[in-house]
């Protein structure tokens, strides 16, 4: 069974850095990974993407003060926040879409990290 487990939400004041992780087990195959998130009242919203061969995409909100990355070792994607805004608030999921150790193509998703922006 595919499991993904976040780390690295917090609270921090506006300006400041986090840097979220995301470690995969029961993976065969990886193809993408990436980072959305849920404020309240709101649909979850892209944030970030990364594929295999290290393409990356990212929301407009997040274009310049947001870095994904992989470490396909340790099958783990982070998310490196910088600048942060009060409108960042919001709780952060990873999302995997890969091949399982059974061979079925998957789609899993974390239980997700709080992130808050506040003074």
């Amino acid at each position: 069974q595919v499991q993904l487990v976040e780390s690295g939400g917090g609270l921090v004041q506006p300006g400041g850095s986090l840097r979220l992780s995301c470690a995969a087990s029961g993976i065969f195959v990886i193809n993408g990974m990436g980072w959305y998130r849920q404020a309240p009242g709101q649909e979850r919203d892209l944030v970030a993407t990364i594929t295999n061969d290290g393409s990356t995409d990212y929301a407009d909100s997040a274009k310049g003060r947001f870095t994904i990355s992989r470490d396909n070792a340790k099958n783990t994607a982070y998310l490196q926040m910088n600048s942060l805004k009060p409108e960042d608030t919001a709780v952060y999921y990873c999302n995997l879409e890969g091949v399982d150790t059974k061979l079925r193509v998957i789609e899993a998703w974390g239980q997700g990290t709080q992130v808050t922006v506040s003074s």
